[in-house]
């Protein structure tokens, strides 16, 4: 899979130049447009080192000291280097198996942009709601299927194997893994840029080149569903409020078609806009969770990700499956 290879060609005006600035300072006079409304346009990286879910270790802390998110974050930089990993051996602790068990470190260091830092209040984890920071317990119902399964765990492993069609979205390039919607930091193309007119908002994503076109104040919907949901958009205050539903399901995020998801981006300040979204999907969650992470005005460009050209990641998967199949080998997940 290439992952980056040609700029976009449309590019917003100038603005100022970045500089740090805290996303829970106190706002500045929201920006505004020609026709009056907040201006939450930009190109923006959501990439960060604060984890999605709380880790243990800081079970009772919701932010750390400036001391100890530097020593986290400095941990994490080298936990995560690809550089520093024995491909014989691999990095469990960083996701990746031994090579005898099917691991390959496919991307070096230089293909990463993750984040190299905390959020700017150097919280714990980016779910802020439980409070303690984790997903709520899943609905018992969630896991029953596969639980009650006649299948073996090995054949079920195996069935992900079968062809193009058993492999996930991401894997096909059609769904981006940090694109969601919802967006959350991922290892790389953790930048979107937000365009607006007085009727419309369009969000794109520099993973898979996803754009939401989506309407404000208007409450028609197609009776379809869409992979990336149906979304519309109204503003409260000087927040863009974006509900969206209708999942046809394979999106990112662990959830279900039945998921219904409020964003919210409040611009707070040149350099800033907090993007805040709840989910709620009744059948996996047993409560709805939300997430807040600041998007940073960058001034890289956006790249397009070509996935689909000259990708011959689903071949090799396939291929090797076959393979280990002649072997007698089991296909692991």
């Amino acid at each position: 899979m290439i992952k980056k290879f040609a700029p976009v060609v449309v590019l917003l005006a100038a603005m100022a130049t970045l500089a740090p600035v805290s996303a829970d300072a106190q706002s500045e006079a929201p920006m505004r447009r020609p026709d009056g409304q907040p201006d939450i346009s930009g190109t923006f990286t959501f990439r960060t080192l604060t984890p999605f879910q709380r880790p243990e270790q800081f079970a009772a802390q919701e932010t750390l000291t400036e001391e100890a998110a530097a020593a986290f974050e400095a941990a994490e930089r080298t936990r995560q280097n690809r550089d520093l990993f024995d491909p014989e051996a691999g990095a469990r602790s960083a996701g990746y198996q031994p090579r005898a068990e099917g691991g390959v470190l496919s991307y070096n260091e230089f293909w990463y942009e993750r984040g190299v830092d905390l959020t700017d209040e150097k919280r714990t984890s980016l779910i802020v709601d439980p409070p303690n920071g984790r997903l709520p317990p899943r609905v018992a119902g969630a896991t029953a299927a596969v639980e009650e399964s006649e299948e073996s765990e090995d054949e079920r492993n195996a069935a992900r194997y079968d062809s193009y069609t058993s492999r996930s979205t991401m894997d096909r390039c059609i769904m981006g893994f940090n694109a969601g919607p919802p967006m959350t930091s991922g290892a790389y193309n953790n930048n979107v840029m937000i365009f607006q007119t007085p009727d419309h908002v369009v969000i794109l994503n520099e993973m898979v080149h996803n754009a939401r076109v989506i309407p404000i104040h208007d409450v028609d919907t197609p009776p379809f569903k869409q992979f990336s949901g149906v979304s519309r958009g109204h503003w409260e205050g000087d927040t863009m409020v974006i509900e969206t539903d209708q999942f046809r399901g394979g999106e990112s995020g662990g959830t279900s078609p039945n998921k219904h998801l409020v964003e919210r981006f409040t611009r707070v300040n040149a350099d800033r806009v907090v993007y805040e979204y709840t989910v709620t999907d009744p059948t996996v969650y047993t409560a709805p969770y939300t997430v807040m992470l600041p998007f940073r005005r960058t001034e890289d460009l956006l790249f397009e990700y070509a996935c689909h050209e000259g990708n011959i990641g689903m071949h090799g998967i396939l291929a090797g499956a076959r393979e280990l199949e002649r072997q007698g080998r089991k296909l692991r997940p």
